[in-house]
Order: C-alpha cells, then structure tokens, then sequence
C-alpha cells in the first residue's frame, strides 16, 4: 500500500497559542507527562546490574554489551518491547519495574496540567510506545488515564511512533485531523515521524528528566514542561 505524506518542514509554532488553535492534543507518556528518570534508572542502572549478575560479568562489560543491543534497534518497536527484552536477556524486565514502581512520577506541572486540559475543548489522547505491561503498571500506580479520552500504545498497532504506518493507524482509530493536531513528545525521531505525517503543532519536551539540565530543543519548538502550554 502507498500513503502520499505530507513533506516535512519546520514548523514557526507559538506554543502559548497551540493549545487554543488545536482540536485535538496527543501527549507522549514518559518524558511528556511522566519523568523519564524512572525509565532512565530502570534501563541505565538496573537492567545492567541484572544483566551482569545473570551472567556473572563485570557490572561495567555487561553495561557496554547492553547499550550496544539497546543501539541495534532503537527506534523500532522491539526497543520498546518488554517481552523482547525478558526473552533476549533471560529474566523478568517488567519485574524490575514492578520492584522500583514508587519513583514513577509526574513531571513537574503535568497533573496540574491535564486536570486544566480536561476542561477545555479538546480530545486528549495519550499517544506512547510504551509497552502495555509497562503502560498498566505506571497507570495503577498514578491513575493518569482518567484524564484522557484515549489511550493509545504503539504496540497495539504493530508499529512504533517512528514509522508512518503508526499514524495511518492511529488516524482510523481516532479520525483525527493533523491539521489541528498538537502533538507533544520528547523524541526527535517520533516528532519528525509525526511532523512528515503532516500534524501541524509538534512541541518537544526540553527537560523530559528532571534528573538532567534541559535540552537543547533544536528543530521543534520547545517547552522545559507541558505546563508551559498553558
């Protein structure tokens, strides 16, 4: 099958106006509305710990082999995938996280955020690659998807945000117009993946982990917080 796309081209957005233009507002879950030091501990220290005892390396051999397999495929929908993970490395990844579950959090601003945006005019979607296990566990343990009138994991549709066939799948779930779409993430990749599909308002997170200064916001316009959009 082939999808004429919109061509990709930067975007002059002023995000303080975004919110009133748009009709639809998609949000990325970690590093959008959720700090993404959780996912960052679980991945960077936790899994290598766990992979190195698993395999009786050193902590600092086993970091390295692990960043590369993170490297080979980032971006797809493996990378996101916890039941691939569980699998290539031989224990329970969702474990992990189940263990640590106390330091999810918002980020800063964020609940105050979505509890305005539930007032306003606008479908809210929650839009993530997240896999569902780990979408479950962060959702039992704040509650967020109240405010959301859908909620959407990449793996349900079998591609990540990365890959066009995601947001040709996404508009036939929701019937959204990328015209009035104002969709925010912290990911360069998925932004320009969103921008080529041709959704008029992307904005990225510049300080998705607050354990970490914030970014440059390069390309996209930027926000430190979502809060900002308001």
């Amino acid at each position: 099958m082939i999808w004429q796309v919109a061509q990709y081209k930067a975007v002059t957005l002023d995000p303080k106006t975004a919110l009133a233009r748009c009709e639809t507002l998609m949000l990325d879950m970690d590093g959008t509305i959720l700090d993404l030091a959780f996912d960052n501990y679980v991945w960077r220290q936790l899994v290598p710990e766990r992979y190195a005892t698993h395999n009786d390396l050193d902590y600092e051999i086993a970091r390295e082999r692990l960043f590369a397999r993170y490297a080979s495929i980032q971006g797809d929908l493996e990378w996101y995938c916890l039941d691939h993970w569980s699998e290539r490395l031989g224990f329970d990844v969702l474990e992990l996280h189940q263990e640590v579950h106390h330091r999810i959090e918002y980020l800063p601003g964020a609940r105050a955020f979505l509890e305005r945006v539930r007032e306003l005019k606008v479908k809210v979607l929650l839009v993530t690659n997240s896999h569902p296990d780990t979408l479950h566990l962060k959702n039992d343990t704040l509650g967020f998807s109240d405010f959301f009138d859908g909620v959407h994991s990449s793996h349900i549709y079998g591609h990540a945000k990365e890959r066009q066939e995601f947001w040709h799948a996404l508009r036939e779930a929701e019937g959204f117009e990328p015209e009035t779409t104002l969709f925010v993430d912290d990911t360069l990749s998925v932004l320009r993946s969103a921008a080529e599909y041709g959704i008029s308002m992307p904005v990225t997170i510049t300080r998705p982990d607050t354990s970490r200064p914030v970014r440059e916001n390069g390309e996209f316009v930027g926000v430190e917080g979502v809060a900002d959009l308001l």
